[in-house]
């Protein structure tokens, strides 16, 4: 399938996606709050704002000012995580409530017939029991909210009012508002902080065969800046004060460093030319990633060397006073999307000495069965951490490396969180993160 087939129905998947979660959030929503029809229809707008926000953002970037753009991306993005979150938390709320009541009619059926007198009281309360039930599923609660809501803000005679409902609705509505409240509230949190909450991660990496000469070699990886709307000046700032405090012998740049166009490389030539004024003693080195290619690979890597910077593609150079082979491979999706050669570890190697240590540079982690066995270290970035992560890691479910240090037959995989964000501009859970790799002779 081309390329452009292929982009064309993912816009289409996530239109769509953010369709059906914004109505179900509207409809979750409306029941917590007990909203009447202008309450529903002024939701509707704020909720709906998001995903249009988005991606008028996105269409009409090159028409408005920059700060105007992202303004008005970040805020319909903003939106929109919430209600994804928030769809999340109270799909997990409206499924534990249809098992209850799945269970308590389950119950029903099989318990004995009653056989004592029933007093009046007692009546009463089954029958609200009853009205409970029935209003525990998803379907029957968004009707109840149409019906018991418009009270709240246009009383209707004879209607419930929340102080009013049974223990079991006030309970339904009480944990969809605070599900509500924990979705958007960790939206808003990535969006304002988490994203800009930077970390040096400094690890220790044993390498066979290192030069004692070479022991605490300090390698400062930084991945997925992703220069565009979301990242700009602020970013580089505070990527440039970061390589400064870690003073590493050799920077490399793993890959996704612009985000969706090529207007935006002026933002990376600055940043390796930054990085290159720092002085460390084997420069700066680049690869790129699958968004590279999206903006203008040629742009990203011409960039990179007027900056200063050294461009591996399927290609070796010797750092480390002769000690250390660093590889860096191609992207591993260049390929398939038609735009470039794709990763050929084999090509890489011929240059590099074989008995030295090699360090792969690979844009996605992915990569790394095929470097095991070959290389002692391989840095990579792409998955960004799963760049939002509430209590779960939700990446770790489809992807074998997320984040951190893994090991297969004797080699070493560090996958970086990433420094930038894509989609929506926010982190929870995955702060971004620049790896200092200290090498030790093993």
């Amino acid at each position: 399938m081309p390329f452009w087939l292929r982009m064309i129905l993912f816009v289409l998947a996530m239109i769509l996606l953010a369709g059906v979660t914004t109505w179900y959030v509207w409809r979750r929503s409306a029941f917590a709050a007990g909203l009447g029809r202008r309450g529903k229809r002024a939701l509707a707008v704020a909720l709906f704002s998001g995903p249009v926000m988005m991606i008028a953002a996105r269409s009409f970037e090159p028409l408005l000012p920059r700060d105007v753009a992202a303004l008005l991306g970040a805020v319909g993005a903003t939106v929109l995580l919430g209600t994804w979150i928030s769809t999340v938390l109270v799909g997990t709320l409206d499924l534990g409530f249809l098992a209850a009541r799945w269970l308590r009619r389950a119950r029903g059926k099989t318990a004995p017939a009653a056989t004592h007198t029933v007093a009046a009281s007692d009546t009463a309360s089954v029958a609200d029991t009853a009205s409970v039930a029935d209003s525990a599923s998803v379907s029957d609660s968004a009707s109840d909210s149409d019906s018991a809501s418009d009270s709240v803000s246009e009383p209707i005679a004879g209607t419930p009012s929340l102080g009013t409902l049974p223990r079991r609705a006030l309970l339904r509505r009480s944990l969809t508002g605070a599900a509500l409240s924990v979705g958007f509230g960790a939206a808003g949190y990535g969006a304002l902080f988490g994203r800009r909450d930077y970390e040096i991660t400094e690890v220790p990496i044993p390498i066979p065969g290192l030069s004692p000469r070479l022991d605490g070699y300090r390698i400062a990886q930084i991945s997925d800046v992703h220069f565009g709307t979301y990242v700009g000046e602020p970013e580089l700032r505070s990527a440039v004060a970061l390589m400064r405090e870690a003073r590493p012998d050799l920077i490399v740049l793993t890959g996704d460093l612009l985000d969706h166009d090529a207007a935006y490389a002026p933002w990376l030539g600055r940043m390796v030319r930054a990085f290159s004024e720092l002085g460390p003693r084997d420069g700066v080195t680049v690869i790129p990633g699958n968004h590279d290619y999206y903006a203008g690979v040629e742009a990203v890597l011409s960039v990179s060397r007027e900056g200063g910077g050294t461009v591996l593609r399927n290609q070796s150079r010797v750092i480390g006073d002769g000690h250390i082979a660093l590889v860096g491979v191609d992207d591993v999706w260049a390929r398939r999307n038609g735009d470039g050669p794709g990763p050929d570890l084999e090509r890489a190697l011929a240059d590099a000495p074989p008995d030295l240590p090699r360090v792969l540079l690979c844009h996605n982690p992915v990569f790394f069965p095929e470097a095991a066995g070959e290389v002692a270290l391989q840095l990579s970035g792409h998955t960004h951490g799963g760049q939002v992560n509430l209590g779960v890691r939700p990446a770790e479910f489809v992807l074998p490396y997320v984040e951190g240090l893994y090991v297969e037959q004797g080699s070493r995989l560090y996958v970086n969180r990433g420094f930038g964000t894509a989609g929506p501009p926010a982190r929870v859970g995955a702060p971004p993160e620049i790896t200092l790799a200290v090498l030790t002779a093993a």
